[in-house]
């Protein structure tokens, strides 16, 4: 499969060029904010940038009554998980995990913006309930 782009992506991957427009507008936000700006000063940003390029998004959206809130809802298929740590945590990818599951939703990007190099990671789904409960108790322990 290739992209408009025409770069080459495997088949499975989900969503390759909604995640390849995002990934390059959170290249753009942490080169224009820097890695020391506070997380919704960056969300701020982000926010604009999809309004600039006519981007669907939902902001801080709560999921049912579980009282959690997605920082971003892309299109209605990526859950975008803001940080400006010093670290991401296994609890930070259990928390999008858990964010996917409650959701529904297929894909998640989680992004640390506090690191002199962006890293985007895309994190999948689970939809085996057994491998849903290895994951909540391996990210359970630190």
């Amino acid at each position: 499969m290739e992209t408009k782009t025409g770069q080459k992506v495997s088949v499975k991957v989900i969503y390759p060029e909604l995640s390849y427009k995002l990934v390059g507008i959170l290249y753009e936000v942490h080169k224009e904010l820097g890695m020391y700006a506070r997380e919704k000063q960056y969300g701020d940003f982000i926010e604009k940038r999809f309004k600039e390029s006519k981007l669907p998004y939902e902001r801080e959206i709560s999921i049912s009554n579980t009282g959690n809130i997605l920082d971003f809802l892309v299109e209605d298929k990526i859950v975008l998980e803001l940080k400006s740590v010093r670290e991401i945590s296994k609890e930070c990818y259990r928390q999008l995990q858990n964010y996917l599951q409650q959701s529904g939703i297929k894909l998640g990007i989680l992004v640390n913006f506090r690191t002199p190099h962006l890293r985007p990671t895309r994190i999948i789904r689970v939809d085996n309930p057994s491998l849903n409960s290895h994951i909540n108790s391996q990210y359970s322990h630190d």
